[in-house]
This record gives C-alpha cells, structure tokens and sequence, in this order.
C-alpha cells in the first residue's frame, strides 16, 4: 500500500559566512513502516524481515499497542458464538499472540528488545530508536541486526 506525501527538509546552509534556512521537499510513504524502509534498501535480509514481520503480527493481534479512543467492538450475542469451530476466539488469539510475542522478546534478550519494540512494533526510526536509548549514531542498524538475526533463530526461519 502507499500513501504518498510531501515533507519538508528544513537545512542549515552557509552562504557568504550567513546561517539561513534552505528548503527542500522529500516524497514519503506514510504506509511503509521503517523495517520495510530498511528491506527496501538492502540493511536488513529477508530472513531478517520475516522475522520482524512475525513479530510485529503477534504484537498487533495481542493488541498491545496503545488505544487512543473507545472501542467499539460488537457485543457477544446471547446464544453462544456462531461460525466455524476452527476460527479462534479473539480473546484466545489475543491470549496467544502474547505469549508468543513474549517468547519472542525474551528470546532476543534484554539488551536487543528495546530496540526491536521501537523499531518493529512502535514503528520509530532508527535515528529516534538511537536518540531514546542514548546510542551513538549508526549503532541502531547493527544492533537491530543482531537482534533480527536473533528473532530468526528463535522463529527457527530458513
């Protein structure tokens, strides 16, 4: 999916020894999240990528992000809940999807989740990731690599 917008890029340029500000605009998509930007340009591998997706799926259907508004959910029926006995209930997925997602950041260790919480399932960048940790710069890719490459093995991913 892409949803295309225009930012601003506000620099600081010298000209004739006189700060100004130069503008420039940047086309984003607002629908890629920054673990696809890093696939797309080749920092993370497809191992790599598929695990963070995995992880990013638990997260989302455990519904462990934060709610903004009320929830608006239809009522359970009385009767009972109908369909097919093979579909699980929410509460069960939700149930199960945290477990799983628990197993997967105690799995890649105290010292790499915080840094695939932020990037993989709160959707921060890397240079945010970096500047809430209080890492030097650059040190987020290689350390978000170790950490997917640890998700990987834990998801036991080819």
């Amino acid at each position: 999916m892409r949803e295309l917008a225009e930012r601003e890029i506000l620099d600081g340029v010298v000209a004739g020894g006189v700060a100004r500000r130069g503008r420039r605009t940047v086309t984003v998509n607002l629908a890629e999240s920054p673990l696809s930007w890093l696939r797309s340009r080749g920092h993370v591998d497809a191992r790599q990528f598929e695990a963070g997706e995995r992880l990013r799926t638990d997260y989302e259907t455990a519904s462990l992000g934060p709610s903004v508004t009320m929830r608006w959910d239809t009522s359970p029926r009385a009767g009972g809940r109908r369909g097919p006995p093979e579909v699980l209930d929410p509460t069960l997925a939700h149930i199960a999807a945290k477990r799983r997602f628990d197993g997967a950041m105690g799995a890649a260790g105290r010292g790499l989740a915080d840094v695939l919480w932020r990037v993989v399932c709160a959707g921060e960048g890397l240079v945010m990731a970096e500047k809430a940790l209080g890492w030097p710069s650059r040190a987020g890719k290689l350390v978000l690599g170790l950490a997917l490459d640890r998700l990987a093995d834990h998801y036991r991913l080819p």
